[in-house]
């Protein structure tokens, strides 16, 4: 969705996906830095680029009704276990996705031509969303707190004084410096991903291998940084945030996907004769352990310890492996998913897939403000969530529809 390749196709070096069950260690290396040729859109990952926007949208329009923590009357205990699993995995599958997609660009893109187009499809709507959709969005928050509060003086106050906080976009800024980072590290060296390229060839046969590997890095990554800053610490910089605890998770996560698309895609762990795409409910048992075992930690962590503000370096080290290896299953169980079913033919997702990014832009003030005034309204928690999330959806996507109307404005959008 963010990162496509040139013409925004997918490489491929064998159209035919010819299976390889065994492979020299030379030829795995020469395969590893073939250059990716761009020929056919992947369906299978169109689809779930898309589908992954439909996520985002529905977690924010069932936060306010999540039974801890809610901002609204009305809650469920059932939007709990959506936010639980979104919050998860979403962003960090996001990244991979778009990781996919940097080698075969810098493979057919000199470096300022690509940091070009990274900034125009990425630092543009960031620096734009920043002063526009972003105050926008949070107004409604703070006129439900100050119902005498101006805009303009809310405004003013937000880019002078702060809080400026960037909401779901700071993912936007977060992957343009993992994309000039990428940048950099190919021209040390073309050849760097090539490892994660050869166990992405092996993971055609061995899927599981490769998950294993995807669940090593990012344990490694991710638990020492949730013990040490926390669940709730960010790095802020005005409208630049991100999770401290999380940003080398993303950054891992962006890079195996780098190195997955580097070269030889249709014979990789991703291939659509693979195993991965063959395999059954395996990926889904994997998925729902860890889950509910978080569901465990957070029984404990409010009835046993008495949901203190701070918890014990054991709760976080558990709570974070079991974060791991959720992500690291769900991401396989839902790749799995598209690249079984999804391959070819029409899906519901396929209208939308064009403004996908638009959407993922826009849609956070119209939520908010949809929730604004849904507040007052004696309506059952699942009604004002539904509510939400369809108006968001179809006022998100023609406003996007609008928007790339205008000259020049598919370029970034």
């Amino acid at each position: 969705m963010l990162n496509p390749a040139p013409g925004g196709k997918i490489g491929h070096d064998h159209p035919g996906g010819a299976p390889m069950t065994t492979i020299s260690s030379s030829l795995a290396s020469a395969e590893a830095r073939a250059a990716p040729k761009a020929k056919a859109r992947n369906a299978s990952l169109d689809r779930a680029r898309t589908f992954l926007t439909l996520v985002v949208v529905t977690h924010h329009s069932v936060i306010p009704y999540t039974y801890f923590g809610h901002t609204d009357p009305k809650s469920w205990l059932g939007f709990d276990c959506i936010v639980l699993a979104t919050d998860s995995f979403f962003m960090a599958m996001f990244f991979f996705l778009s990781g996919l997609f940097v080698w075969p660009s810098l493979v057919h893109k000199a470096p300022p031509i690509f940091l070009r187009d990274r900034l125009l499809r990425l630092g543009l709507p960031f620096a734009i969303a920043a002063f526009t959709i972003i105050p926008i969005a949070y107004y409604a928050i703070s006129l439900r707190q100050q119902p005498d509060l101006g805009f303009a003086a809310f405004w003013w106050k937000t880019i002078t004084i702060g809080p400026w906080p960037s909401g779901p976009l700071w993912f936007v800024w977060v992957l343009l410096v993992f994309d000039a980072s990428a940048c950099l590290l190919y021209q040390l060296s073309p050849r760097l991903l090539d490892p994660i390229n050869r166990l992405s060839l092996r993971g055609y046969d061995r899927p599981t291998e490769f998950f294993l590997f995807l669940l090593a890095v990012t344990a490694v990554v991710y638990i020492p940084a949730r013990v040490y800053f926390g669940p709730n610490h960010w790095f802020e910089f005005g409208p630049f945030a991100v999770q401290a605890s999380r940003v080398l998770l993303y950054a891992a996560y962006f890079f195996i996907g780098a190195g997955i698309g580097a070269a030889n895609f249709d014979r990789g762990v991703l291939s659509a004769d693979g195993q991965l795409a063959k395999s059954g409910w395996g990926w889904v048992i994997a998925t729902l352990v860890p889950y509910c075992l978080l569901w465990g930690l957070i029984y404990i962590k409010r009835e046993i310890l008495g949901n203190p503000p701070v918890q014990p370096h054991w709760y976080e080290a558990s709570y974070g492996l079991f974060f791991v290896i959720f992500s690291a299953a769900i991401l396989f169980a839902i790749l799995a998913y598209f690249l079984r079913f999804k391959q070819s033919g029409w899906s519901i997702l396929d209208p939308m897939q064009g403004d996908a990014y638009g959407i993922f832009l826009v849609h956070y003030p119209i939520v908010l403000w949809i929730q604004y005034w849904l507040f007052d309204f004696d309506l059952p928690a699942i009604v004002k969530a539904l509510v939400a999330l369809v108006f968001t959806v179809a006022l998100s996507w023609a406003a996007t529809a609008a928007l790339r109307r205008i000259p020049g404005a598919t370029r970034v959008l």
